[in-house]
């Protein structure tokens, strides 16, 4: 929901910064990898209770998901790249929850299997719809700049970062926050499922 707004404020600083990288010699893919390494390391910071260390390591995940991006554009978008930017930033989302299942188990571990259940409906209805519109050619005319169909929701990347910041602020009440976002994925997921539904089979409706 709120990405449409967000991504025109950083879209400045991450091209400024992505000239720097490309004039120095690095690839988009090295910077997705450098930011899941990161991010992965996000985990045993979550599992030892380390939870301002885990914030830090899931900024700099998401900083690199930015630059990335921004480095594809500058180098070329390839399917490969896309390809491996989107399956590790699944991989990283349900990491995170998980971490604090380990943390706590008595405490975290339904709502923390709540959230990635969760993950799952938003994750699999996106990228379900983006293979379709992509067969069909059908273009997103907000996020142009994106390798595949980005559809929209009530929660974006920007809410899953918050989400995230919030329950590394206040991580005794991660299971409340879990369960009220997870929700929240779910009405996204509802919506995703209801919308492209119709989408697509309006496309097939329509003569060639």
């Amino acid at each position: 929901m709120l990405d449409r707004y967000v991504i025109p404020v950083i879209r400045w600083p991450l091209s400024k910064s992505a000239d720097v990288l490309d004039a120095i010699g690095v690839s988009a893919n090295q910077v997705t990898l450098f930011g899941f390494a990161m991010g992965c390391l996000a985990f045993p910071a979550l599992a030892l209770e380390q939870y301002l260390l885990a914030l830090l390591l899931i900024a700099i995940n998401r900083l690199c998901d930015g630059l990335d991006g921004a480095l594809a554009r500058i180098q070329g978008l390839t399917d490969a790249g896309g390809f491996l930017d989107i399956s590790l930033d699944f991989l990283f989302y349900s990491l995170i929850p998980f971490g604090f299942v380990v943390a706590n188990p008595e405490t975290n571990a339904v709502a923390g299997a709540f959230l990635i259940f969760s993950f799952i409906g938003t994750g699999s209805s996106f990228l379900a719809f983006a293979v379709m519109a992509s067969k069909r050619g059908i273009q997103n005319p907000v996020y142009q700049h994106k390798s595949l169909y980005y559809m929209s929701g009530l929660t974006e990347g920007s809410e899953t970062i918050g989400c995230f910041v919030l329950i590394c602020l206040l991580p005794q009440h991660f299971s409340l926050i879990a369960y009220l976002f997870g929700a929240a994925c779910w009405f996204t997921t509802l919506t995703r499922i209801y919308s492209g539904y119709h989408t697509l089979h309006q496309a097939e409706s329509q003569p060639s």
